[in-house]
């Protein structure tokens, strides 16, 4: 027979799930625009660059310049998440999404295309860290990781309809047509996806996480009570409270701060390498590249263009896979298991490439890479560096985990088309290479997770450090945080 306690543990975790899904699938849209923005130059990238006459250099500038916005955007995500909150560093996400779409459609000349894709990149890099960040406080602990899944289904949904109006605009066009304004018409679709979240995004409530930061507990406990009930409201905003108070509130969490605390550092260089280490497996040479990678498997413009709409639907699948088992099976378990699949399929697809088959095997791997990468290292990468920082530098810690990620995206994004036009690696490998490469950095990414990453499933974020700090293979290295060692000074 349960015990009183036992009955008030089980009534505070009940939740309404049905209102925590609606109020994350609105700051998912976020996500939505993330994954339009980048992906939109998939199609447009060979018209634009035959548009402006574009070398090898410029063309992976015209992809990647709006990466190292992105780096920007998401170093001032932290910033801008605590001063201004998280819901209205979204809507200024929005504001930037609709001018870059506008501007970037109406460029006269690439230096103004550029410009304005720059402007778009700072608002992928403060979406890609605030979006997510929102989602893990509002979320119960039980079903962060489907929360947070949205965020990677969002990116992904994004992706494949931004494929499909690039499809949709090329399918009936003439080439001299694309040439001259079909690529403005892709660019320019992304504002219908802008106005949908402006006029949404303040339909949801504040984080009550940020609310506690800022001393305003009646507007979090209001939240939470509306999450799940009083009881639970109260139990956590108390355990929010002690997490901020042992160390400091994120007021005064600063990066000379960061930089001093062992632990923080620690766990801000795991998260950075998660992110990191997403990139580097070769995905976004999938979505920014395909119909390139596709054309040097045999495919003409269109029948490529048509073709990365299957592999925008794989990753589409993939990620629903992954929100479906990811708070069974694990983090640990995705990220290795997801792993193997995508070196096995980066093989294939090279081995494509290195042969000059014109069949269908390229593309049979690059479905399949998608599909491996949608259930694990897409949607878990963004849970694990989303939950793994403390309240008290939660918001620095994104912003830097975010960054490392587009840093390494920028480097992809500049790099492909280098390596893949070379004409030494082009004449001996016939366009192979980079996915021997990319296979090398997927198996590096799962020894790292292997060697450093614990298991983070279920696991309260005010509990989060002390699982971050006593993973096993990092235990003789770094001490596990105890109320005893917190209290002592550093």
């Amino acid at each position: 027979m349960k015990s009183i306690s036992d009955i008030i543990v089980v009534k505070s975790e009940r939740h309404d799930v049905a209102y925590v899904l609606r109020i994350c699938a609105v700051a998912a849209l976020g996500g939505i625009l993330f994954g339009y923005d980048t992906s939109v130059i998939s199609g447009a990238i060979g018209p634009l660059r035959d548009y402006f006459h574009l070398s090898a250099a410029e063309t992976g500038w015209a992809v990647s310049n709006v990466v190292v916005g992105c780096i920007f955007g998401a170093l001032a995500s932290g910033w801008l998440a605590h001063h201004f909150g998280r819901r209205l560093t979204l809507f200024f996400c929005a504001l930037l999404f609709s001018a870059q779409s506008v501007g970037a459609a109406l460029a006269p000349t690439f230096f103004w295309f550029v410009i304005f894709r720059l402007i778009g990149g700072v608002a992928v890099g403060v979406a890609s860290a605030v979006s997510p960040m929102y989602m893990s406080e509002v979320s119960p602990k039980d079903m962060r990781g489907r929360a947070l899944s949205m965020e990677q289904f969002a990116i992904v949904f994004g992706q494949l309809v931004v494929f499909i109006v690039n499809y949709l605009i090329a399918r009936s066009a003439t080439e001299t047509w694309l040439q001259t304004l079909g690529w403005r018409w892709m660019v320019g679709s992304e504002i219908v996806p802008c106005i949908l979240f402006c006029a949404t995004i303040f339909l949801i409530p504040e984080s009550p996480r940020w609310h506690m930061t800022i001393g305003r507990e009646e507007d979090a406990k209001k939240t939470l009570t509306r999450i799940s009930n009083e009881q639970h409201a109260l139990t956590l905003m108390s355990e929010i409270r002690e997490s901020l108070s042992a160390e400091g509130t994120q007021t005064n969490f600063s990066l000379r701060r960061l930089f001093a605390d062992r632990n923080a550092r620690w766990i801000v260089f795991i998260g950075a390498m998660i992110a990191a280490l997403q990139q580097v497996t070769g995905i976004n040479v999938m979505m920014y590249y395909a119909p390139m990678v596709l054309k040097n498997a045999g495919s003409d413009m269109r029948g490529a263009l048509f073709q990365t709409i299957w592999i925008g639907l794989a990753l589409l699948i993939g990620s629903v896979l992954g929100a479906w088992i990811v708070d069974r099976k694990g983090r640990r378990f995705l990220m290795q298991f997801g792993s193997i699949g995508m070196i096995l399929s980066l093989l294939v697809v090279s081995w494509a490439l290195y042969m000059q088959t014109t069949g269908p095997l390229a593309l049979s791997g690059m479905l399949f890479f998608m599909l491996m990468f949608g259930l694990s290292w897409g949607p878990v990468a963004w849970i694990l560096i989303s939950e793994i920082f403390p309240n008290r530098f939660r918001a620095i810690g994104m912003s830097i985990a975010v960054a490392s990620n587009w840093v390494a995206n920028f480097l992809v994004a500049q790099g492909f088309p280098m390596i893949s036009e070379n004409e030494w690696l082009k004449s001996h490998f016939h366009g192979a290479f980079s996915m021997w490469l990319f296979a090398a950095f997927g198996v590096f990414a799962m020894w790292f997770v292997l060697r450093f990453v614990p298991e983070t499933k279920g696991i309260s974020l005010e509990k989060i450090e002390t699982t971050m700090m006593g993973a096993p293979l990092r235990q003789q290295a770094q001490p596990v945080i105890t109320p005893q060692t917190a209290a002592k000074p550093r």
